[in-house]
C-alpha cells in the first residue's frame, strides 16, 4: 500500500513523501497513529496543491529577504555607548541593542540572533555587520557608535 506522509517517520521518509509499506503496517501503525494518509488520487492532488503553495510562499520570502537586503545597503543605524578619555568605551555594543536601534531609527524588526558580530564592538567608528536575512540572502548594515 501507498502512504503519503504526514510527519517525518523514522526510518521510513520524510512529511509529504510518498512511500510503499505493507498493509498491515500501513493499517496498523501509519493509519491508526495519524503518521499518514493513504495514496488515493484525491490525497496526492492535496499534496500536490500543497506543494505548489509551499513553493510559492517560499519563493516570496526570498523575494522579499532580497529587497530588505537591498534596502540595507545604504543604511545606516546610530547606537550611543559611554565613552571614557581617549574614546575608550565602558563595555561593548551588542547585537541586541544594534537591532533595538534599526527597530526604533529605520523600523525595520531584525532579529538578533540573525546578525554577526565576529567580535564585541568596543570603541567609537563606523561597523559593518553582516545579517542573515534567509537561508540563501546576507545583508550589511552599517553600525555607527557614538559618544552618548
Amino acid at each position: 500500500m501507498q502512504v503519503i506522509l504526514l510527519q517525518d517517520v523514522k526510518s521510513l521518509g520524510k512529511k509529504g513523501e510518498v512511500v510503499k509499506v505493507s498493509d498491515g503496517y500501513a493499517r496498523n501503525v501509519i493509519l491508526a497513529k495519524k503518521l499518514g494518509l493513504e495514496a488515493t488520487a484525491k490525497n496526492m492532488n492535496d499534496l500536490k496543491l500543497q506543494n505548489q503553495h509551499a513553493e510559492k510562499v517560499a519563493e516570496q520570502q526570498l523575494e522579499h529577504a532580497k529587497q530588505l537586503a537591498e534596502d540595507l545597503k545604504d543604511k545606516q543605524v546610530e547606537v550611543k555607548i559611554r565613552a571614557g578619555e581617549g574614546g575608550r568605551t565602558f563595555g561593548s555594543v551588542s547585537a541586541k541593542e544594534i537591532a533595538a536601534a534599526a527597530k526604533e531609527q529605520l523600523g525595520l524588526d531584525l532579529d538578533r540572533k540573525k546578525m554577526v558580530l565576529p567580535e564585541p564592538i568596543k570603541a567609537l567608528g563606523t561597523y559593518e555587520i553582516t545579517v542573515k536575512l534567509h537561508a540563501k540572502v546576507t545583508g550589511m548594515l552599517k553600525v555607527k557608535v557614538t559618544e552618548a
